[in-house]
């Protein structure tokens, strides 16, 4: 049996030293906001090359935390793809504003800068890309056209750790391409932590100094609120095992880039619609996204032949019932993506035999199965 993905695999390299720096929280004394999130803010920063790396408990926050941080009238529009995952929908809406969804390349699956500025209007003030499956959004002409039209940039980076981006401003890894970025390090991320935990990151000083408040109650100073605030914190526990694990993200985003070429290479089977091969060095290959026209059955074959695979998304956030208002709207090419994706296990765990057997295994599908 080959799981989609085996967290307690992946973790098993950091056993001794995440024990280490859980006995070294422990025995601090000091458990929120201490030395072990600034350690890591510091560290993720520079990762990240940017000036600055807030930490906050989770992904959804991250993002939210920066739409309210800019002070936008409410109802601004805020512009994503109509693909993305619901966190990324949901953090507009909770910051009290509202959604404009845009489809996706047809190629790449992420924000379409092409079909960006028709959506534009006068209560338009952000765009949102999605670095989806570990892959940059194209964002150079996304950049042009928020700065044409006055507009800030918040990349929502969750499945993009360690991803690069070669546009105008060349060598640029994701966190460091628009005005800020959300971060989740959910466990299952390229760089996950033991549990929920999220940062944001930003070159913007004053951004910076606010979020620092709003994720501590508004406060900056003890019994001092100045904002109306939320707790958001990142954990100090957290942020210790993600001081651990981020010096071998680079080395494990490789082992990931190996995998993704022996499929890109290996898979063979016309019923299979692969990802994109051409920014393979650029890309963090968060996941392993195919289609099949009739992905269900495919799943089917391959569970019975041991192979676990997941579905990222079935449903697109214009489908969901929370977004009800939504749903006279229609998005075909959005909506075919959710209907024929799946994900294949890719993860620094999977051996060499693991991969070959994966691809014997879908390549030996029969026409007859494929339909």
């Amino acid at each position: 049996m080959i799981p989609f993905l085996d967290l307690k695999r992946v973790n098993e390299p950091y056993q001794v030293t995440i024990q280490q720096a859980m006995e070294r929280v422990a025995n601090s004394g000091w458990y929120i906001l201490g030395r072990e999130v600034e350690a890591f803010e510091q560290q993720f920063a520079a990762y990240c090359q940017t000036r600055h790396c807030i930490g906050v408990a989770n992904g959804l926050d991250a993002l939210t935390l920066v739409l309210k941080a800019w002070a936008f009238p409410a109802n601004s529009e805020v512009i994503v793809a109509s693909n993305a995952y619901i966190a990324s929908v949901l953090s507009i809406t909770l910051a009290g504003l509202v959604p404009v969804f845009v489809e996706p390349d047809p190629l790449t699956y992420l924000l379409d800068p092409s079909r960006i500025e028709l959506a534009i209007t006068p209560r338009t003030k952000a765009i949102l890309p999605v670095h989806l499956y570990g892959r940059c959004c194209d964002m150079t002409p996304i950049n042009t056209l928020a700065e044409r039209y006055g507009l800030n940039v918040l990349e929502d980076a969750a499945q993009a750790h360690g991803a690069t981006y070669e546009g105008n401003r060349a060598n640029r890894r994701a966190g460091n391409l628009g005005d800020a970025a959300g971060w989740s390090f959910y466990p299952s991320k390229n760089l996950g932590a033991l549990g929920d935990a999220g940062a944001i990151t930003t070159n913007d000083d004053a951004l910076a100094e606010r979020i620092q408040a709003l994720r501590n109650y508004g406060s900056s100073q003890k019994y001092v609120n100045d904002y109306l605030g939320v707790n958001s914190r990142l954990d100090e526990l957290q942020a210790a095992i993600l001081s651990v694990k981020l010096p071998l993200l680079d080395q494990n985003n490789a082992r990931r880039r190996t995998i993704a070429e022996r499929y890109l290479n290996g898979l063979k089977n016309p019923a299979v619609k692969l990802p994109p091969a051409n920014q393979l060095a650029q890309d963090a290959w968060h996941l392993f996204v195919i289609r099949h026209s009739q992905r269900d059955k495919f799943r089917t074959y391959l569970h019975e032949r041991g192979i676990g695979t997941d579905t990222h998304y079935p449903i697109p956030p214009h489908r969901q019932r929370a977004y009800s208002a939504y749903a006279h709207l229609s998005f075909p090419l959005a909506e075919q993506l959710h209907r024929e994706v799946v994900s294949l296990p890719l993860n620094p765990a999977l051996t060499d035999d693991d991969v070959e057997y994966i691809i014997e295994t879908i390549n030996s599908m029969s026409e007859k199965a494929n339909d």
